[in-house]
């Protein structure tokens, strides 16, 4: 199985950030790791050996790129503004440096979102704020909810990655309505163990999704469900076929 780390440093963080790419073809997919974790996230959790058959076989290739959470969505005692501004700045980064780079390893294929936790949350950002530039998303487990992180504080910069107050007050006609509904827009939790904030915030995602006529398939897994690896192996070998039946 193809396996590379590469260095790339950022204007947008001022820092060398680094990206884990596993696969040589395929669907491409950029994973953003679970909370505080960096590059190596779903090698050193298993996620890369739960998915080796498709890695080594060419159906899908892998980018996972570090995080800055440790300075946005995690130090609730921090200053609320620059956490907003740091997340801003690492979403910038994505799309303006480590995207280019992507798009250029592919060929020009863009990649699918991913990601379990919080990393699902950057995901879902990722792909609606952005949706000409992604092939969509896939989302696990996530928290899509900023007011849990901020403890309801917010601004003109956090609103940007709060899905939760943005999409409600996107126009019906809108066009990234469109483009969302070309593209798979997979979300899913269990209802276990630690889920309970992702089943809440999920449940008013798909309210908000349905009434602005955006086709976005949530699923929610029983109550044996945990907010754990074992569970987002089995939800990632069960999705990824039918994205990959249905490009």
């Amino acid at each position: 199985m193809y396996r590379e780390e590469i260095t790339q440093y950022s204007g947008w963080l001022n820092r060398d950030m680094h990206m884990m790419i596993y696969g040589h073809d395929g669907l491409p997919l950029l994973a953003i790791p679970t909370q505080d974790s960096m590059c190596h996230n779903y090698e050193d959790f298993g996620m890369i050996d739960c998915l080796r058959d498709y890695l080594e076989q060419g159906r899908i290739r892998i980018f996972v790129p570090d995080t800055v959470d440790r300075e946005s969505w995690s130090p609730k005692e921090a200053d609320k503004g620059a956490r907003a501004a740091r997340q801003e700045q690492y979403y910038r980064y994505i799309t303006d440096e480590a995207m280019p780079l992507i798009l250029d390893r592919t060929g020009g294929r863009p990649p699918m979102t991913t990601g379990t936790s919080l990393g699902a949350n950057h995901a879902l950002i990722l792909f609606l704020r952005r949706p000409e530039l992604f092939a969509g998303v896939l989302a696990l487990s996530g928290v899509y909810d900023s007011d849990v992180f901020f403890d309801g504080w917010m601004d003109e910069t956090l609103y940007m990655s709060s899905p939760e107050r943005f999409l409600p007050n996107m126009p019906a006609d809108h066009p990234y309505i469109s483009l969302y509904n070309q593209k798979p827009i997979i979300l899913c939790v269990g209802q276990g163990a630690w889920e309970e904030d992702g089943v809440r915030s999920l449940r008013f995602l798909q309210r908000v999704f349905e009434e602005k006529g955006i086709r976005a398939w949530c699923d929610f897994w029983g109550y044996d469900v945990n907010h754990d690896w074992p569970w987002w192996f089995r939800q990632m070998r069960y999705f990824l076929p039918i994205i990959l039946d249905n490009l």
